[in-house]
């Protein structure tokens, strides 16, 4: 009724006239036509005919490999932190009707954003951390003395345990939840020409710009990467170990150095205690010359309580693997190797183990724990000696009046 009022009756005529207006095609047009308008009802409206049901299917993605979905633990990162700039000040002189000389009124800039890192339990690992952070930036000042807007702080979680060095030097220590560090100020903000106003001189046109933030490069690390750390050559079977006795999921294959960065799985217990255990990348002859993963592989094994030294039972002489592992970790610290520890015997299932785990407790003074991380045979007992392991070591932080780190 609305569109009948707008229109007069001539245009509706004659647009009803163009409505039925069809162009003229040849025979063989009409044809092509008609086929296609055939092909797309059947792609709409067709689910029994294949070929075009195959075509409305949805693209999958592209399948990624399980050792590129995997994320790895970080206990170590590089971060150049800059400070947000101040605001520059402003030159300019206050005008009202009536009034000739109103003075200088041009405020101040605002001071740039600090960069801020925070202790935060919540975060267990430095992967989330990016390499560069930027502090925001304070506006410019405004005419009739108002003053910039300071710039935020941009603040950078990081996990509880968290030690900030520059030039190898520690420059401070997060131990607490919701403890900060200031790793970078601010700058300045300008000054406008309303703070140069004085006796001497009552119409200043002097306005200086804001000073450039401070940048540093900070090295972040942590303490205690995981309460246990996984200590054995490569194709030891750690990273099998580690999934039966958790939810983490590394990158298991037939072939050495599988794992190039750390994983960290948790082992829970019925009284809601959580250990995390840390499989790190395998250790070779002369790592602590930085041979293979070197100096960055033992690195990791210092961030660890208690150690688990995992020995492959099916090759010949299983207790110099034993040797060697201790040899590399004195070598790269001393004492390293005398933290509390046990020996774990894998691939327990295999025939020729059996016989070398007897040569082994022959060798060996403390007690070896067989196991098979495949089949998961004896992985009881390992729990029990792991939660020993863990207790001791909370006694040992509660004696010391400290607070021992919790998952």
């Amino acid at each position: 009724m609305l569109g009948s009022k707008i229109l007069s009756s001539r245009t509706w005529t004659l647009l009803d006239g163009l409505r039925q207006w069809r162009p003229v095609y040849s025979p063989h047009i009409q044809t092509c036509l008609l086929q296609q308008h055939v092909n797309c009802w059947q792609r709409i409206l067709s689910t029994s005919c294949a070929k075009c049901a195959k075509k409305q299917r949805l693209k999958q993605k592209r399948a990624i490999s399980e050792k590129k979905l995997t994320r790895y633990f970080v206990d170590h990162r590089r971060v150049c932190v800059i400070g947000g700039h101040g605001g520059p000040g402003i030159n300019s002189f206050h005008s009202e009707p009536r009034k000739e000389f109103g003075g200088p009124d041009g405020g101040n800039g605002g001071d740039g954003g600090h960069v801020i890192l925070k202790a935060d339990q919540q975060i267990k690992s430095l992967a989330s951390v990016l390499p560069l952070y930027r502090g925001f930036h304070g506006e410019r000042g405004r005419s009739k003395n108002c003053y910039g807007a300071n710039g935020g702080y941009t603040y950078i979680k990081v996990p509880v345990g968290t030690v900030v060095k520059e030039d190898c030097k520690t420059v401070a220590d997060l131990a607490q939840h919701g403890e900060e560090y200031v790793a970078a100020y601010g700058g300045s903000g300008g000054k406008g020409n309303r703070f140069f106003l004085s006796n001497e001189n009552r119409a200043p046109m002097t306005a200086t710009l804001g000073e450039s933030g401070q940048e540093r490069v900070l090295h972040l690390e942590l303490k205690t990467m995981a309460h246990a750390g996984l200590v054995g050559f490569p194709n030891a079977g750690k990273s099998s170990l580690l999934r039966a006795i958790s939810n983490a999921k590394p990158a298991v294959a037939p072939y050495p150095f599988t794992t190039l960065n750390p994983h960290v799985g948790i082992v829970h217990y019925q009284d809601y205690e959580q250990v995390a255990v840390a499989d790190v990348p395998g250790i070779i002859r002369g790592a602590h010359l930085n041979r293979g993963l070197g100096l960055a592989f033992l690195r990791h094994i210092e961030h660890c309580r208690f150690l688990l030294f995992v020995v492959d039972l099916s090759v010949s002489d299983p207790w110099i693997q034993l040797q060697d592992l201790k040899y590399e970790l004195e070598q790269y610290e001393e004492g390293l190797s005398k933290r509390p520890h046990a020996v774990i015997g894998n691939k327990i299932d295999l025939p020729q183990s059996k016989a070398n785990l007897l040569l082994l407790k022959e060798r060996v003074e403390q007690s070896v724990i067989p196991l098979s991380a495949l089949t998961g045979d004896n992985l009881e007992e390992l729990l029990l000696h792991l939660r020993d392991l863990y207790d001791a070591y909370v006694n040992t932080e509660q004696s010391r009046r400290q607070n021992p780190v919790k998952w």
